[in-house]
């Protein structure tokens, strides 16, 4: 009897986990900082890579976020084309990548380019971009 009772349990207690885990993603809303850029980008044999068709290099240390916002190994992206927010390090290489969701994508306008960024206006709350 008590195996039961332990099995059911258990049973409960996951597919409570399953069902709180599933509710929590739906609702996380990312914040991306003022200087992430929005551009496609185009993994190769990491680190090459293209960003917006330009040949660089991710950054040692780089870190690319899937649409979860979980880390992703960079090999096993090799060969996929996705739009994402970036930033770069101090010498031009990718430093950080989160692949956008269509929400985050739909969010409009999002500078694509550094002087674009430093025109517009940010709101970090909203999570927006406006042009003055």
């Amino acid at each position: 009897m008590y195996r039961c009772a332990s099995a059911t349990l258990a049973v409960a207690l996951a597919a409570s986990a399953a069902l709180f885990a599933t509710s929590g993603i739906a609702q996380v809303q990312r914040n991306f900082p003022p200087n992430a850029l929005r551009g496609e980008l185009v993994v190769g044999d990491p680190p090459e890579v293209k960003l917006n068709g330009l040949p660089t290099t991710l950054a040692p240390g780089a870190r690319i976020r899937g649409q979860n916002n979980m880390l992703q190994m960079s090999g096993g992206l090799s060969g996929s084309k996705l739009a994402v927010h970036y930033t770069l390090d101090s010498t031009g290489q990718l430093r950080d990548v989160w692949v956008l969701t269509a929400d985050e994508l739909a969010k409009r306008p999002w500078p694509k380019t550094a002087l674009e960024a430093d025109a517009w206006v940010f709101d970090f709350g909203a999570q927006t971009w406006s042009k003055p």
